[in-house]
């Protein structure tokens, strides 16, 4: 059975996120694919498919794992708008408590509060790591380090395109479950 608004967000993404060319990645390496999220998180037809499409899977892998997640957020720019998008469906669908949502700085800010984390996040919350695209899984896990060091626990990591380059295997091999909204395979085949 297919899901139309599922259906629709693979259209946006493929039509403003997906390019082909000649590109270096974060990684470092070339690839003929780049996959820009942030165009269509940051549409606002994108962003309301993106919130209800991610809002169903955290729920669908909190079930299935046993889990009760409090928060998500990941690695600023990417995670940033998939993290508050997700969040605002949360409390839209009328969750009895609605996913809060933070952000992960690279680094902690050198004035105020000097905080490297920024949002609704408290320690001992159980979180969901949030990225936009994995291909070596390296700012997922930079975000994952992140968070356990100001003492929340890992529930699952979630995000919306897996290049199925390694990422993924990378990011389960030091214990951490993902779940990807999107393959490579199945965004372009």
């Amino acid at each position: 059975m297919s899901d139309p608004a599922r259906s629709e967000l693979r259209s946006i993404l493929l039509a403003k996120s997906v390019k082909t060319g000649d590109f270096t990645l974060a990684s470092g390496a070339k690839s003929n694919l780049y996959v820009d999220c942030r165009v269509t998180t940051l549409d606002p037809r994108g962003a309301v498919l993106v919130g209800q499409q991610m809002h169903k899977l955290v729920r669908d892998e909190e079930a299935r794992r046993g889990v009760k997640v409090d928060a998500l957020g990941g690695l600023t720019m990417g995670a940033d708008p998939i993290s508050l998008s997700t969040a605002m469906t949360s409390s839209m669908s009328g969750d009895a408590t609605p996913i809060r949502c933070f952000v992960v700085r690279k680094e902690a800010k050198g004035h105020g509060r000097g905080k490297r984390i920024e949002g609704n996040f408290q320690p001992g919350d159980s979180v969901v790591v949030v990225d936009d695209v994995i291909t070596t899984g390296d700012s997922t896990l930079k975000a994952i380090a992140a968070v356990e060091e100001e003492g929340a626990k890992v529930a699952f990591v979630v995000v919306l395109v897996d290049r199925e380059e390694g990422g993924r295997a990378n990011i389960e091999g030091k214990g951490y479950p993902v779940a990807a909204l999107f393959t490579k395979t199945e965004l372009i085949g």
